[in-house]
């Protein structure tokens, strides 16, 4: 039987920059807790099979795209009862060793909320809005067209004071600590989403059990955020699917 570890990790790969993942596995192995990552490999070719070969790191290959949602799902039963903290992470963010604790801290205290989210910054250090309002639809058209008009500023808290740590509607998936036992009751990730509008989704499915999400500003991480949707037609194409999933879902 493995040793139950405080908090677990998954990264979903596709294709991914090696020099910007290995800085974020760095930023994860250095938290100065009990440890589990799990790299799931949605890229075409198993190239990273030996390229992180840690105590603390699984590495599963999937052999295909099967999806960002159902890819941070494989992992469900291995994580039950194994782990105190489950967290969702982006390959291409960084933090500080002392952040996962401190949000475990506070987690702990709010027995309310089942997942917590720091605060986001850019590499210039300019703030991301990464807590939002729940959209309709057209005011997500709106920030795929980057056209930030009324609508979209009052999505993004604009009218709060987003230094002090409060339950929004919904967090941006870049970097999402859960409980453990909530994840799994949650069932994860809704694998009708190929991509996109999982994080929307799973925040809807907290508030249905009667839980909470907190943005916790007194910590901060650097996210770089690629925005491809709004680059290549292909994705802009799924994140739009996506969306028609979405609303069609909780209207």
């Amino acid at each position: 039987m493995l040793k139950r570890v405080e908090i677990t990790a998954t990264i979903v790969l596709y294709n991914e920059n090696i020099d910007e993942l290995s800085k974020t596995i760095d930023c994860f192995l250095n938290i100065k807790v009990s440890k589990k990552l799990f790299l799931i490999d949605n890229s075409p070719i198993d190239k990273l099979k030996d390229k992180f070969n840690h105590q603390d790191i699984e590495y599963l290959f999937m052999g295909k795209n099967i999806g960002f949602g159902a890819a941070h799902n494989i992992i469900i039963n291995k994580i039950r009862n194994f782990s105190n903290y489950h967290l969702i992470l982006n390959p291409d963010v960084y933090f500080k060793p002392k952040i996962i604790p401190n949000l475990i801290k506070k987690i702990e205290k709010e027995d309310d909320v089942i997942m917590i989210a720091p605060k986001v910054v850019f590499p210039d250090g300019k703030h991301q809005y990464s807590c939002r309002r729940y959209p309709s639809f057209f005011e997500l058209i709106f920030r795929r067209l980057r056209f930030y008009n009324d609508k979209v500023k009052k999505g993004n808290y604009l009218d709060k004071d987003l230094t002090i740590p409060f339950y929004p509607n919904f967090i941006q998936g870049s970097f999402l600590l859960f409980k453990t036992n909530s994840f799994v009751q949650l069932k994860g990730f809704d694998e009708r989403y190929f991509l996109y509008m999982e994080d929307l989704d799973i925040c809807k499915k907290i508030d249905l059990i009667g839980k909470k999400k907190m943005y916790y500003p007194n910590e901060e991480i650097i996210h770089i955020l690629k925005k491809d949707s709004s680059k290549n037609i292909r994705l802009f194409w799924i994140h739009l699917k996506s969306s028609i999933k979405y609303f069609k879902k909780w209207s």
